[in-house]
């Protein structure tokens, strides 16, 4: 069996991720691009080793931040885990679209292919450009220079699906993810993510993930003393609200997603409801 759990930024899926992997013995395999890197911890919410209740996690801190790891990368990995893993029942969690796609489709790369881009939003087509190139300057809200980009570079085609996922969407009322996404940046602060930035921007200060990853590159912009840490923390909040709003987009139209509210008063009110769903209960709330 493979569970994917996808959603917005600080929406609840490690949480469901380890409720479910206890339940049915399950591995977790990340889905989070910043999550790949050592040491990118407070910033990408990272879970603690303390936290794991003892389960495997694949695809955690296996790269330096300086090293490149692109969508095709991934994609490998990924099933090169699952090869090895033939017995185990595979929990997949995290938010970067892109990388689930490929990874669980018929994704192919190296081929050109003529695709019609007008039916992709400007946050997909930017995905689709940093999979292309993680270094990709071009702006999300450029939209022809973004397609002119894809058109000029080789184009990854999907086909059908690999592997027989249940794909389980978290999420609630968009104002209060912004209200948790905004609390999540404050504890961020609170606990230590300008040191972690700082020590890490002095070891790699030419790191492709630093200056690209929400909550790394705006303090790197502070440290620079291009704005002040207020202004920062902001910036984190904003472009992380921005993001999840991208996160939504891409899942709700790329994927075979199943959505489920999360009861923040009762979590283990969401885990039932999604346990029912997977083993095919009948339950009103889930129709």
């Amino acid at each position: 069996m493979i569970i994917a759990i996808v959603g917005p930024t600080g929406v609840g899926k490690t949480q469901l991720s380890l409720a479910l992997a206890q339940k049915y013995q399950a591995i977790i395999i990340n889905c989070d691009a910043v999550q790949i890197y050592k040491g990118l911890d407070i910033g990408s919410a990272k879970i603690k080793p303390s936290e794991m209740d003892g389960i495997p996690h694949f695809l955690i801190d296996i790269k330096n931040p300086d090293e490149d790891y692109s969508v095709a990368d991934y994609q490998k990995d990924f099933r090169q885990i699952i090869a090895q893993n033939p017995d185990k029942n595979i929990i997949i969690v995290g938010g970067t679209g892109l990388y689930l796609t490929a990874a669980i489709n018929d994704y192919q790369f190296g081929m050109q292919k003529n695709i019609d881009y007008m039916g992709y939003t400007n946050a997909e087509l930017y995905d689709l450009a940093l999979a292309q190139d993680p270094n990709c300057k071009i702006t999300p809200n450029n939209r022809i220079r973004l397609i002119n980009f894809l058109k000029r570079t080789t184009n990854p085609s999907i086909a059908k699906p690999l592997y027989d996922v249940k794909i389980i969407g978290l999420t609630q009322e968009r104002s209060l993810i912004y209200e948790r996404i905004n609390d999540r940046v404050k504890q961020m602060l609170d606990e230590g993510l300008v040191a972690e930035v700082k020590e890490l921007y002095q070891k790699y200060p030419d790191s492709k993930v630093l200056h690209r990853a929400i909550g790394y590159k705006e303090i790197i912009s502070y440290l620079n003393n291009e704005i002040t840490l207020a202004e920062a923390i902001r910036k984190i909040q904003q472009n992380s609200r921005h993001y999840a709003k991208r996160q939504y987009t891409w899942f709700k139209h790329k994927n075979n997603v199943k959505w489920f509210p999360v009861d923040y008063e009762e979590f283990a009110n969401t885990i039932d409801n999604v346990i029912k769903y997977i083993e095919g209960v009948d339950d009103e709330k889930n129709k």
